[in-house]
């Protein structure tokens, strides 16, 4: 159940850094409330999954996802360039959830 919890939550990371890129400087309210309620929710979901995990592992984990997502979205909805050198970046940091996830077994 934790790391249900901690993959909702890094799934919540990644709608939050999105919406708040959307917000425009929270000028925009419907994003602006997307990122707020997101950003809490993640919270919520990570405090739980701390609960039951090791903090490095969880905080990594949850940064990682967020990570690597907002990285993804960036590319597939906001045009960012797919750069070999950020490519790499984020195989590593993909790679590091890998071994966290392992290393926590």
């Amino acid at each position: 159940m934790a790391w249900l919890a901690l993959f909702l939550a890094g799934l919540l990371e990644i709608v939050f850094a999105f919406s708040m890129k959307l917000s425009e400087g929270f000028t925009r309210p419907g994003p602006t409330a997307i990122t707020v309620v997101s950003l809490i929710g993640s919270l919520m979901l990570l405090s739980v999954a701390m609960k039951a995990l090791p903090l490095g592992t969880a905080y990594a984990v949850w940064t990682g996802i967020g990570a690597a997502g907002a990285f993804a979205v960036g590319i597939v909805f906001l045009g960012e360039p797919m750069t070999a050198l950020r490519m790499l970046a984020a195989a590593l940091i993909v790679s590091g959830i890998v071994l966290m996830k392992l290393a926590a077994e």
